[in-house]
């Protein structure tokens, strides 16, 4: 009963904190998570959209992943192509662009709550506090072997990643095609988010604060960071729904709650103890 809820945990855990390593290390910006681009905007209103309409009930269970993919994939690819200029990926354009895409999307899932009935609107919330309640195990699978392909390929790129620290420039002095490095690195990145947040829901903070943890052990060298995120947000997720399922007796709560209290309170105690910095 345990196995697919723990399988989901170590899936989703490693490849979000994976995908903020990496969006981390693109930007050059300590503060950028995988949802930050608007991923889990586009993915959380795709939802609400088929949860509101009916949609959902009509075509069965793998409507609400499929949507949340679907509406992930379709805010990267927007905000993909407004940021690319004469076929050059522009990082500050990108990120400003993913949040106010964000911000739309935000809103109008707060339009579609307002005129959603009381049988739908109980739903919409749950999903977007971020559940591991998933049970179709191919489903599972498929995030498992996602996460892993991510890791896989993230490790191909993780002397790319130390170049692209020190700068574009620099990085192409030391011969990497940055462009390209950034390009795919990016696409990477956001398609294990959307496969996450489909899955899942949007479980915040596991991206940002797991990295900011592991970079003060492992350094800045990415060869050693990405392994050792993936590992350690795959344990912390799954902590985090441990504490989700027994802090309550009898009653489980959303697991994104648990991340956003626990990994919060962590990183601001942490931020003031011990002075961490970029």
């Amino acid at each position: 009963l345990r196995l697919p809820r723990v399988m989901l945990g170590i899936a989703v855990g490693g490849a979000l904190s994976l995908s903020g390593v990496i969006l981390q290390g693109v930007f050059r910006n300590p503060l950028v998570e995988p949802y930050t681009l608007g991923i889990s905007g586009g993915a959380a209103l795709a939802v609400a959209l088929v949860i509101v309409t009916g949609v959902s009930q009509a075509l069965g269970l793998v409507t609400i992943p499929l949507a949340g993919f679907v509406g992930a994939l379709a805010v990267v690819a927007l905000v993909y192509r407004i940021s690319l200029v004469n076929r050059i990926l522009r990082i500050r354009q990108l990120l400003l662009t993913g949040v106010m895409i964000s911000f739309i999307s935000s809103s109008l899932i707060m339009l579609m709550m307002s005129i959603a009935s009381t049988q739908d609107l109980p739903a919409v919330v749950f999903w977007l506090m971020g559940s591991l309640s998933e049970l179709n195990r191919p489903l599972i699978w498929f995030t498992m072997a996602a996460g892993v392909a991510g890791l896989l390929v993230a490790f191909f790129y993780s002397i790319h990643l130390n170049a692209l620290i020190l700068g574009e420039d620099q990085a192409r002095s030391l011969g990497v095609d940055a462009e390209k490095a950034k390009r795919r690195l990016f696409v990477l990145a956001s398609l294990m988010t959307g496969c996450c947040v489909a899955v899942a829901g949007p479980i915040g903070f596991v991206g940002l604060v797991v990295p900011h943890f592991v970079r003060m052990f492992t350094g800045q060298d990415h060869r050693f960071l990405l392994p050792a995120s993936f590992l350690s947000g795959a344990i912390f997720l799954v902590g985090c729904d441990m504490l989700a399922r027994t802090l309550i007796p009898l009653q489980t709560l959303p697991v994104g709650v648990i991340t956003g209290i626990v990994g919060g309170t962590l990183f601001v105690y942490t931020l003031t103890k011990r002075g961490m910095s970029w």
